[in-house]
């Protein structure tokens, strides 16, 4: 094989390692805005992570995936905009569902030409739910 003929070579690992790096810093940016409540913080990264998979269904070119993956998005929207006048329980459940939708994407491979997004995201998503859940417990104001 010539040089830059070589398939593309993702690591799951290195994916899901830069998903939790990704993770524990998108979990901090309420740091950064302290002036803001935290569900406000949290609320835009959920609505845009949904859809990220939009863009992917786009380039993928099926509009069956384009209309289901703009439905998923505008599920994770309404989401994350009840999250930041109801409940951050809304915030965890957005967050751990879209990381479950990310680890079904990756066995499906239901979008064509995701390889390494769906472990990263998904590594993105379940460490900021995580973190999510501590602050709840611990008593952290989020309204």
């Amino acid at each position: 094989m010539t040089q830059g003929t070589e398939p593309y070579k993702y690591s799951i690992s290195a994916s899901i390692l830069g998903g939790v790096v990704v993770g524990l810093v998108q979990a901090a940016t309420p740091i950064f805005f302290w002036w803001l409540d935290p569900s406000t913080v949290y609320a835009p990264p959920l609505a845009a992570i949904a859809g990220v998979y939009v863009g992917f269904a786009v380039a993928d070119g099926r509009w069956k995936v384009i209309a289901v993956e703009s439905a998923v998005a505008t599920a994770f929207i309404i989401v994350a905009i009840v999250a930041v006048t109801e409940s951050p329980w809304f915030l965890v459940l957005g967050l751990a569902g879209h990381g479950f939708k990310d680890f079904w994407q990756h066995v499906t491979n239901y979008v064509n030409g995701t390889r390494w997004w769906p472990p990263f995201c998904a590594a993105v998503d379940f460490v900021v739910s995580a973190v999510i859940v501590l602050a709840i417990v611990a008593g952290i104001e989020f309204h």
